[in-house]
């Protein structure tokens, strides 16, 4: 029988509950031993809110493991400790606190943004056979081994808002991209959205890739709307708030799909609800009860939720509860392999064929694309955001669409230069 995640949360339990701070009980349960999970992330700069809430995030969920008495491994019972270094997206720094948190600390994973950082460390990574995770799978090459994606499989996952929004709004019969020219988050995006308009039977009437030197968008964002495009796409943009502000300023009517809408009470504060609602994304907000559906493997998502905004109010971002996810994929196969060295957890991990994945049953894909399977895609949910909130709408298979159109999307990845086997 299948082991969910929500079991193995309640699997923990072995005696009475202990508190702590910054998610970490004070005291151990006689014979309790303690593994260490490293984070190699950015928690200034730029990058931060792409890294920090995730830390937030992971310390919840080790506080309520360890609450509930450890994690059982392989006959051994396990406090988990999260131990953070911040990179601030810097790749020497981000080599350096790769070393520390193996050599030093001993952690028995490390868990990475992506990008260049994550390309930084591979070699070494590779050496050390050290179990390491990032959030953009197309870090995977066919000579990193020991790094996968378990949770976020951008730019995979955008496909599905774009097969909503045709379906849901058949009118809608054009589009602009606009987005950073930056190969590791805005291109990626870029040719997926390509792919996916192209599928779908939306025409692509204008494409902006600009650089991260761009201080005043109006200019942008009226190039692209004298095309009269039905939809504005943002892609994965560094710079969701500034495009919205500016589509907002002159009047655009029509549909706004992008790849995450994080701090979207901001956007709403700096433009109208009337305005933003409507937006879809792909990223949803934890108290959603759509997450309480059947196939969910997070556990208990509301109460996390919760637990997060009142410890930090202003700070909940897509990668809160991606790294906890992450950390539960490992638990998963280290219960699987009955041990938490890197190696047999990895592979324990690999050799299920359908492990869980946040938002359901997963499957191991990349090979097409990026050399090796070592990407969990799955289905993933389309979200509409509604009277100031966001809110799924339903989950729809990236893997169905892969398995159909994978050329398409390869194709598309070529034309902007990108990487491909």
């Amino acid at each position: 029988m299948k082991i969910t995640r929500r079991k193995l949360i309640r699997a923990a339990a072995a005696g009475t509950a202990m508190t702590g701070t910054l998610g970490l009980p004070t005291a151990l349960f006689a014979g309790q031993k303690t593994v260490k999970l490293g984070m190699n992330i950015p928690m200034t700069g730029d990058y931060a809110p792409w890294g920090l809430p995730g830390l937030y995030g992971c310390q919840i969920v080790a506080n309520d493991l360890n609450a509930a008495g450890g994690v059982k491994i392989g006959g051994d019972n396990y406090k988990i400790e999260i131990v953070a270094y911040d990179h601030a997206y810097d790749t020497e720094k981000a080599v350096q606190g790769y070393k520390k948190l193996v050599l030093e600390d001993r952690v028995k994973m490390v868990m990475m943004l992506g990008g260049s950082t994550v390309a930084s460390v591979l070699p070494w990574a590779r050496r050390k056979k050290m179990l390491t995770t990032t959030l953009l799978p197309s870090d995977i090459t066919p000579k990193s081994d020991y790094l996968i994606a378990t949770c976020e499989s951008h730019p995979l996952y955008n496909v599905t808002g774009v097969e909503w929004l045709a379906e849901n709004h058949p009118e809608a019969k054009t589009a602009v991209i606009v987005t950073n020219n930056d190969a590791e988050y805005g291109l990626q995006s870029a040719a997926t959205y390509k792919a996916a308009f192209e599928v779908a039977g939306i025409k692509v009437v204008d494409v902006n890739l600009h650089g991260f030197d761009i201080t005043d968008f109006a200019p942008i964002v009226s190039s692209v709307l004298a095309k009269k495009p039905d939809i504005f796409c943002m892609a994965t943009s560094f710079y969701v708030t500034p495009l919205m502000e500016q589509l907002y300023h002159q009047g655009f009517k029509g549909k706004i799909i992008s790849c995450t809408l994080d701090y979207y009470n901001e956007i709403i504060a700096k433009t109208s609800k009337d305005f933003v609602n409507g937006t879809i994304f792909q990223f949803p907000d934890f108290d959603d009860p759509a997450l309480n559906q059947a196939g969910v493997s997070f556990p208990n998502p509301a109460d996390f939720d919760a637990k997060f905004r009142k410890a930090h109010p202003t700070d909940w971002s897509a990668v809160s509860w991606e790294y906890p996810a992450i950390l539960l994929n490992w638990l998963e196969g280290a219960k699987a392999a009955g041990s938490v060295e890197p190696t047999a957890v990895l592979s324990a991990l690999k050799s299920n064929k359908n492990p869980n994945f946040v938002f359901g049953e997963g499957e191991w894909w990349g090979k097409d694309l990026w050399g090796q399977d070592n990407a969990l895609v799955g289905r993933w949910p389309v979200v509409v955001v509604e009277d100031g909130k966001a809110r799924i709408q339903e989950y729809r298979s990236v893997s169905s669409w892969l398995d159909r159109n994978k050329a398409v999307l390869i194709r598309h990845m070529k034309d902007l230069g990108l990487r491909t086997v």
